[in-house]
């Protein structure tokens, strides 16, 4: 995630750094390339032009200046910049009225509009323990609503059923009316993707909002589209009161131009974002968590949240009590960790939340993918529930035919063998006394060479 806008403002602020004194001639230079960094992430040129303007005029004071280590109070301040320029804080959902609450969803087509509606009710549902019905008035795309169905069903949440043949204003007044008598907390209506140019469409989502008057009327938008993101975003909310925006794909927007242009261009906040295809990815916008992933800082809150969202707690105990009766880590553990690491979301996102991750040669980060964590799992799964329990039984002969049941080569299984190993002298180490310092001052800040992460 922002993954260029990263690497150059890292690139230009690690050279101050190590400045003992800073000029305004240095701080003018390394100005330029923040801006040019900006520029080329797409971020919104008025935006560029005000945050420069902001960092300049504290770089220049006795703040920085007459700092002992001027380079990091500078780093320091472009940071507070970037989460003021992004909204100071996390602005959650507004759900503080009479049952049900109503959330409008609009946006541009193809955006991911009606899979971040199930996304949205799946939060809603496990993270802030409301009861939600979904409705999709979408009455122009093939298959909308029963892609919506489909979603709902998945995730566990009410589907209020509408036709392609009704009035959006009915279907959305219908759903409305349902979740009072199931007593839902939330209702979430889904809506056609529209133009902000179309007025017959803009008519249309103009008639559900004065119908329904929610409390949260979200515009979902593509933040692959960059600075386009934030005017698009503009656009609708001079014709219809947004409260939020909702960013999608932001794991493969690279530059970031979207989540540093739109509170600025439509002053209003970004309350999520989309991290993935899974219903699961959708995480808060915090502001300065998103400026700390920026500046290559990681994000240890977000990685520690997660962990306690996903990570199995009673599985996480039985290894621990296991270990301290002295039994050994088995593959079967192993696999275990494999499978916990992936329902936080696998490599990528775990990689994009740790610190000094940034400072990583592209070519290191590149060679980490979660294949590799399916490619172990697939090998595991071909053994025998007593190879698992004993590595050591696994001779030349049942590599071969480990590696031809996983469709994988000899290799391979001797890889993960090797990583295997490793991973069992870390457990050890833990399960000792005084094990987590012993493998803390190990590590050395790294991981044990050859793992794959």
């Amino acid at each position: 995630m922002f993954d260029s806008l990263t690497e150059r403002l890292g690139r230009t602020l690690r050279d101050l750094r190590g400045q003992g004194r800073l000029t305004e001639d240095n701080i003018k230079d390394s100005l330029r390339e923040v801006r040019m960094a900006l520029l080329e992430a797409d971020v919104a040129l008025p935006v560029v032009r005000e945050f420069i303007e902001q960092v300049r005029a504290r770089a220049i004071g006795a703040e920085v200046l007459q700092s002992l280590t001027p380079g990091q109070a500078l780093i320091k301040v472009v940071k507070e910049e970037l989460i003021r320029l992004m909204g100071e804080s996390c602005e959650g959902l507004n759900l503080s009225t009479r049952p049900p609450a109503v959330i409008l969803m609009a946006g541009l087509q193809g955006s991911g509009k009606t899979t971040t509606v199930a996304k949205l009710a799946r939060f809603l549902k496990e993270r802030e323990k409301k009861s939600v019905l979904v409705a999709s008035a979408d009455i122009y795309r093939p298959a909308a609503i029963a892609q919506l169905e489909s979603l709902a069903a998945s995730i566990g949440v009410d589907f209020f059923p509408s036709r392609t043949d009704q009035d959006p204003v009915v279907i959305a007044q219908g759903a409305v009316q349902q979740a009072r008598i199931m007593s839902s907390d939330v209702v979430i209506i889904d809506t056609a993707g529209r133009l902000h140019i179309d007025n017959e469409m803009m008519d249309e989502i103009r008639r559900l909002h004065q119908a329904l008057t929610p409390i949260e009327t979200l515009f979902v938008v593509d933040s692959m589209t960059g600075q386009d993101a934030a005017n698009t975003a503009k656009a609708f909310n001079e014709a219809l009161p947004l409260t939020g925006v909702i960013l999608t794909k932001a794991d493969g927007d690279a530059r970031g131009g979207a989540a540093l242009s739109v509170r600025q261009i439509t002053g209003k906040p970004i309350k999520f974002m989309g991290v993935g295809e899974t219903t699961a990815a959708l995480e808060p916008f915090h502001p300065d968590r998103v400026a700390s992933r920026i500046l290559g800082m990681g994000d240890v809150l977000s990685l520690i949240e997660q962990a306690e969202q996903k990570i199995d707690v009673q599985e996480a105990q039985k290894l621990a009590a296991k270990l301290k009766k002295g039994k050994g880590f088995d593959l079967e553990d192993f696999r275990n960790q494999l499978l916990q690491m992936q329902k936080m979301g696998g490599l990528g996102a775990l990689m994009d939340k740790l610190p000094g991750i940034a400072n990583l040669p592209q070519n290191v980060k590149s060679q980490v993918n979660d294949k590799d964590l399916r490619r172990l799992e697939a090998i595991i799964l071909s053994m025998t529930p007593r190879e698992r329990h004993f590595p050591d039984t696994i001779n030349g002969s049942r590599k071969r035919r480990i590696a031809a049941g996983s469709g994988t080569q000899v290799q391979d299984v001797n890889r993960l063998l090797k990583q295997f190993a490793q991973m069992q002298k870390m457990m050890k180490k833990v399960s000792s006394k005084g094990g987590l310092m012993k493998l803390m001052r190990g590590m050395k800040g790294g991981f044990p060479g050859g793992m794959p992460f």
